[in-house]
């Protein structure tokens, strides 16, 4: 999620206001009963439009897909906020604005609770590497010790910002080893394994917070780069941490990738936003609230920043006790300057100085030497052969979109996929009336370290105006020979897509929810969803865990499930993107001629005596099997020349020599 760009939408701040209304239950587990449709064309009319209401029996949508549990969050953390979520072993590591959770997912339809560490803090973004956890925070209030009072000084040692280590050898009982300290926090992070280097791992920090005062973290410059060198802005921190030592862990470089960028154009709100801001806006002076001009537009200040400011006050003139009329009027007359001080100042597009000064999540692809930034105003392309050193190669800009959250590479990277979190992800932006090409996914192709814009992606069911729905994080399914994708959209569910072809994606599989209340905008739904041994897991924001599987269809079939069930990961981390390798199998050979069988690349009569070969050859003796195996491989890639899908044909024809080649 992100902390959008100016402090009027702070998420931190929204989040604590939005918290506070949710209420508490005990923790139970729900089987997932709901009936899924199976089909090679959607449902019509969607059944995820007019779905029933509720936090925990809202009524339920799948095609496709079918939920295998939902578990609510234990007790300490159901009237939080779950986050993203990282994987290693049998377990899911899912992150909180309250801490973490350890679910052991190895029975999907039953996980179980192993460790819930309660800590705090915004908002706790998990990647794991070996032995060890790391764990982002941001916001002001979360504190080394993990404590739940908080931080109330503008300066304290007890404030972390920045990133924990954790040693999880024992999974239960972990053992924090290091915290490292960073200028701007850690909204975000990202582990990236140097290919070269096997006795450290490094982390690329995103922080998206102004910078702290020097007088708590030493070396910390807000001033712009052109009047200070040394600025905190417009860089991303690389930790470099030793895996025998992770004690030793430190800031080893600070790649300025941001420079020289200009102000990007942007799309202006949407119309029903900019009239029910000024109803918003209207009923606030009315009733004595705070407003204030940001980006040209009135705005009224969030009730947990108003709150926080106005203890300040208290505090500042010695005072006790709740704020008195005299700290109100205080501060109406300064709220202007104050926010007028952190706001970003207007820049016109196409001026210098106005590109963003940080990015918002990075996935690296160690195996391609690149990575893809997500970077508010922009997308980048980084080269990142040297690790500890990235450097930006390209970069994209686009009007239509708000806030570049985060990428994924397809597996060959030859593609990259940004999305856009339009409204920082607490507002409905997919409503009948938003634009598909605002909040949505943008897809483009990658050549000679240049990206060309293909196609946008936006989940298609539209979701009223009480679920906040936009493109959010999601990964790659190894479905073998094309490029398929699961993705969360915060309470517009989740969604299954082929994006093989840029220029045309399209849904293949989805579920979604009712919204938490019908009646008033509610913070939930899916945060992440990523495929992992087999199953694809959910971080669903207020409800708990979620987990589903894949059914068949005409659309992905049983053989194409089965080989993407034989890529196995020891351990993932979404944003750390791993290559995908399937072992040979028989199942990898039948998906790919599925995949042929599916857009007529041979004659029936060719596709059906290749099923009966291979289907003879998987049940003959060793000796028979690699026999039969290289010679279909051989028929096959003769097939090759004349085919419509001859590339195809050669994948086939290479998984069936594999097959003959482990055949003894």
């Amino acid at each position: 999620m992100s902390k959008t760009p100016n402090i009027g939408r702070s998420l931190s701040i929204a989040l604590a206001f939005i918290v506070s209304s949710l209420g508490t239950l005990a923790p139970l587990h729900l089987a997932g009963a709901q009936n899924s449709v199976m089909s090679a064309t959607p449902p019509s009319p969607d059944p995820r439009i007019g779905l029933k209401p509720g936090k925990w029996d809202a009524g339920e949508a799948s095609w496709n897909l079918r939920l295998l549990s939902a578990t609510k969050p234990p007790t300490q953390f159901i009237d939080g906020v779950n986050s993203d979520i990282t994987f290693t072993g049998p377990y899911a590591i899912q992150g909180s604005f309250n801490g973490y959770q350890v679910w052991n997912i190895s029975n999907p339809r039953l996980p179980g609770l192993i460790d819930s560490h309660f800590c705090p803090e915004s908002q706790s973004d998990v990647s794991v590497y070996g032995h060890l956890l790391f764990v982002s925070s941001e916001s002001l209030t979360g504190r080394i010790d993990c404590g739940a009072q908080g931080v109330t000084d503008t300066v304290s040692a007890a404030r972390l910002r920045g990133i924990r280590i954790f040693d999880i050898t024992d999974i239960k009982q972990p053992k924090n080893v290091a915290n490292i300290q960073t200028c701007r926090g850690s909204h975000t992070h990202t582990v990236v394994v140097d290919p070269a280097d096997k006795a450290n791992v490094y982390v690329y920090v995103s922080g998206t917070s102004g910078v702290r005062s020097p007088s708590e973290l030493a070396g910390c410059i807000s001033a712009t780069p052109d009047k200070d060198p040394n600025s905190a802005l417009f860089r991303i921190e690389v930790i470099k941490v030793p895996l025998d030592h992770p004690e030793l862990a430190a800031i080893v470089s600070s790649p300025r990738i941001f420079n020289d960028l200009v102000t990007p154009e942007r799309h202006g709100e949407a119309a029903e936003d900019i009239i029910a801001n000024e109803k918003v806006v209207a009923a606030a002076k009315a009733n004595g609230g705070f407003v204030v001009v940001m980006n040209g537009r009135e705005r009224v200040m969030p009730e947990g920043f108003i709150t926080q400011s106005l203890n300040n006050i208290v505090k500042a003139r010695g005072g006790t006790g709740a704020p008195t009329h005299a700290d109100s009027v205080a501060l109406h007359a300064s709220l202007q300057g104050i926010v007028d001080k952190f706001a970003s100042p207007a820049f016109k597009p196409g001026q210098p100085g106005g590109g963003p000064t940080q990015c918002h999540d990075i996935t690296a692809y160690p195996a391609i030497g690149l990575a893809g930034g997500a970077c508010a105003g922009y997308g980048l392309l980084l080269d990142i052969h040297d690790v500890a050193h990235p450097r930006r190669i390209a970069a994209a800009a686009d009007s239509n979109f708000s806030f570049w959250h985060s990428a994924t590479f397809n597996n060959d990277g030859t593609k990259i996929l940004f999305s856009d979190e339009w409204g920082g992800g607490a507002q409905p932006k997919c409503r009948v009336t938003d634009k598909m090409e605002w909040g949505a996914d943008a897809i483009f192709t990658i050549k000679n370290g240049q990206m060309q814009f293909k196609s946008y992606y936006k989940m298609p069911a539209p979701q009223t105006t009480s679920e906040n729905c936009v493109a959010h994080n999601g990964s790659l399914i190894p479905i073998p020979g094309r490029d398929v994708m699961a993705q969360a959209w915060y309470q517009g569910g989740i969604s299954v897509f082929d994006w093989t072809d840029a220029s045309h994606p399209k849904e293949i599989a989805y579920f979604d929810r009712g919204p938490i209340d019908p009646a008033n905008l509610t913070l939930g739904g899916s945060w992440s969803v990523y495929w992992y041994n087999g199953v694809l897991v959910s971080s669903e924001i207020v409800r708990g865990l979620d987990i589903f599987e894949l059914t068949p269809s005409a659309l992905i079939s049983q053989n194409e499930i089965d080989a993407a069930k034989t890529v196995h990961f020891d351990y993932l981390n979404t944003q750390g993107q791993p290559k995908l390798v399937w072992p040979p199998s028989f199942a990898l050979a039948r998906a790919y001629l599925d995949q042929i069988e599916r857009v007529k690349g041979m004659g029936e009569t060719r596709i059906g005596a290749t099923r009966s070969e291979l289907a003879r050859a998987e049940r003959a003796p060793a000796a028979e099997q690699k026999k039969r195996m290289k010679w279909l491989a051989n028929q096959l890639n003769g097939y090759s020349s004349g085919s419509t899908d001859g590339a195809k044909i050669k994948m086939l024809a290479g998984a069936v020599a594999d097959l003959s080649a482990m055949s003894h």
